[in-house]
């Protein structure tokens, strides 16, 4: 099994939500300034790059990150490829039932992690989370930073899916992957309490 990052880096410049915090990187001593050890501090939002939404980012009485089942995070997706559609609606999704994992690749894969914000990425429309809910799926991945259109109003996607407890994984990067079933895993930061966390995500494909 060959394993591939599909995370994004973490670093000054990437691409952020808009008035989400900037990601920081600094010096707090340098081994080349006199100091024993080379440390550094980072700052970010919960949101920063290819990240996890737990239920409690939109729902108040939602489970936070250290209270998500585990095992969403690890077994077989089915990466469903969109290039030419501008929001994901029920219609574009298979007739057949959805498994557990299903991730979303679309025109997004082809915009650079450190460009400016892109308003009109291709997202998730509110009947297609409906549909997700309804076969059961537990984990949905899109290759953008939210799975809603930007100022979806009312936020009916996240709603739809957080209620019932979908784990949502935003920023992946998916371009040189075709539609398919892969073994995916995904690792958010362990943050007690937390609405969300910035993770490490792979895919496994036999090489």
């Amino acid at each position: 099994m060959q394993w591939i990052d599909v995370s994004i880096p973490l670093r000054p410049g990437m691409t952020v939500w808009p008035g989400d915090t900037e990601f920081k990187f600094e010096a707090s001593s340098r081994i080349a300034e006199g100091a024993e050890c080379n440390v550094s501090s980072v700052t970010f939002s919960t949101h920063t790059g290819t990240h996890v939404d737990a239920p409690w980012h939109f729902e108040d009485g939602g489970k936070r990150l250290d209270e998500v089942d585990t095992s969403v995070f690890f077994g077989e997706a089915l990466l469903i490829a969109l290039p030419d559609v501008t929001l994901i609606k029920a219609e574009h999704l298979p007739s057949t039932p959805l498994p557990p994992r299903v991730l979303f690749k679309t025109r997004n894969s082809a915009l650079p992690v450190d460009s400016a914000f892109v308003s009109n990425f291709v997202a998730v429309d509110a009947d297609a989370a409906r549909r997700l809910v309804d076969d059961g799926v537990r984990l949905v991945g899109v290759d953008y930073l939210s799975v809603a259109p930007h100022k979806q109003p009312g936020q009916p996607t996240h709603h739809i899916l957080l209620q019932n407890d979908v784990f949502i994984v935003e920023g992946l990067r998916l371009a040189e992957f075709g539609a398919g079933t892969y073994e995916f895993v995904c690792l958010p930061m362990p943050i007690a309490g937390a609405d969300g966390a910035p993770c490490r995500a792979f895919i496994g494909r036999k090489g």
